[in-house]
C-alpha cells in the first residue's frame, strides 16, 4: 500500500479525534440507543434511528481515521536541515510578482490542506510548482485565469 505523507500536526489531530470518537462520542450514542430501546416499539422510535444512524457515522469515521492513520508517512520538517529547498511541509513565503502581494503557504498531506488557515495539499498546482524549488526561484503557478508568477523570499521548516 502506498504511504501518504502526514504532517506531526496532522497526525496529532487524527488521534485527538479518534480518541474523543473512542472514548466520548461512541459511548455517549450507546447510551443513547439503551435509552431509546427502553421506550418501547423501535420501529416508531425517531430517537433510535437517530442514534443508530449517529452510531453508524461514528464507526466510519473511526475505520477511516484509523485507515489514514496506518498509511501515514509522517514527515518532521523541523528535523531536516533547512537547505533553502520547498519540501512536503516547509513553509514558503511568496511574492506574486505581478501585485507585489505575499502569501504564506505550508505544503501538507490532502487531509489537513485549509486555504483559510494558509495549508496547501502537496497534490494542488501551487504546491506541485513549489516543491523543489530554492529561494528566490521564479515559479509559475497555473491557475484558471492563466498562470500566476512567484517569487520565493523564504523557505522555512517549522
Amino acid at each position: 500500500m502506498n504511504k501518504v505523507p502526514m504532517t506531526v500536526a496532522g497526525e496529532q489531530n487524527l488521534r485527538d479525534e479518534l480518541t474523543q470518537l473512542k472514548t466520548e462520542d461512541r459511548p455517549r450514542v450507546i447510551a443513547a440507543i439503551a435509552d431509546a430501546r427502553e421506550h418501547g416499539d423501535l420501529k416508531e422510535n425517531a430517537e433510535y434511528h437517530a442514534a443508530r444512524e449517529q452510531q453508524g457515522f461514528i464507526e466510519g469515521r473511526i475505520q477511516e481515521i484509523e485507515g489514514k492513520l496506518s498509511d501515514a508517512q509522517v514527515i518532521d520538517v523541523t528535523k531536516l536541515p533547512n537547505n533553502g529547498k520547498v519540501i512536503f511541509g516547509s513553509t514558503v513565503d511568496l511574492i506574486n510578482l505581478e501585485t507585489d502581494e505575499e502569501v504564506t503557504y505550508q505544503i501538507v498531506g490532502e487531509d489537513e490542506a485549509d486555504i483559510k488557515q494558509g495549508k496547501v495539499s502537496v497534490t494542488s498546482p501551487i504546491s506541485r510548482a513549489l516543491v523543489g524549488k530554492e529561494e528566490e526561484d521564479i515559479v509559475v503557478v497555473a491557475t484558471p485565469n492563466g498562470g500566476v508568477e512567484y517569487e520565493i523570499s523564504k523557505v522555512s521548516y517549522v
